[in-house]
């Protein structure tokens, strides 16, 4: 599961031009402001960096789960980010690798440390939950690659996640217990994906049939992990209009 960064284009696909966007006055967008915090997750201290457009009404808050690359290189991570803030939606990156005190995941100790990361997710969860101007009845996770694994697994028995995005994840074996149930999950992978191979969406698609979860799963012809050209686009129009119809639009109580 090591990823390369020219694998993960996640950042390049949230900030690329989509259709959903493509009458957007550019001109009256709002500003998206960057704050890094940072919160306890087994006695270590966790970074986040949220990102979120100014105004002061409560909007949807999104946990970002980055892949095994890590942030020290990938900007792009950020670039997304800032995109999906700009969507509407209050962004929290998550530095999970801070648990471990790795800049990157080693795949020699990738599963043993697995269990604390999800550990780290459910503490940003309550962290997102808790932080001003979120709605913390409308959450939800944006993950990738090793990240979507980790929103898988979290969002399986945690019901505060409202809705999923999981970009090219493994299904991990054993992480989601038979009696867990997803919410509103959107998969999209390449059917070319040398380090994830497509089964694992089909698996995941499986299973939401399974529990009779509204999902969608969209596998990109000859794309691999990670998407190029029109592949990009679409999975980001569809990214933000699933959070749209599942999260943002959510009815609240």
């Amino acid at each position: 599961m090591s990823i390369t960064r020219r694998h993960l284009l996640i950042g390049a696909a949230l900030a690329a031009s989509s259709a959903a966007h493509a009458q957007q006055d550019q001109s009256t967008a709002m500003p998206v402001t960057a704050q890094r915090n940072s919160f306890k997750s087994g006695g270590k201290a966790v970074a986040v960096e949220t990102f979120q457009a100014t105004g002061t009404s409560s909007r949807p808050a999104i946990l970002m789960l980055h892949g095994a690359d890590g942030l020290s290189a990938n900007t792009r991570y950020r670039e997304g980010a800032r995109n999906v803030a700009a969507a509407g939606y209050q962004v929290h990156l998550v530095h999970y690798l801070d648990r471990t005190g790795e800049r990157r995941a080693s795949f020699g100790t990738l599963f043993q440390n697995f269990v604390s990361w999800r550990e780290t997710v459910q503490d940003a969860l309550a962290f997102a939950s808790d932080h001003s101007g979120a709605d913390p009845r409308r959450v939800g996770i944006i993950g990738i690659s090793l990240g979507a694994a980790l929103g898988l697994a979290v969002a399986g028995s945690d019901s505060r996640v409202k809705a999923l995005v999981s970009y090219f994840g493994p299904l991990p074996e054993g992480a989601i217990a038979t009696t867990s149930r997803l919410p509103p999950t959107l998969v999209l992978h390449g059917s070319a994906d040398p380090i994830v191979p497509v089964s694992n969406a089909y698996a995941v698609e499986a299973l939401l049939r399974q529990q009779n979860v509204p999902h969608e799963i969209k596998v990109y012809p000859g794309q691999g992990h990670g998407f190029r050209g029109a592949a990009e686009v679409d999975a980001t129009a569809r990214s933000l209009a699933f959070l749209e119809r599942h999260l943002a639009g959510l009815q609240r109580p």
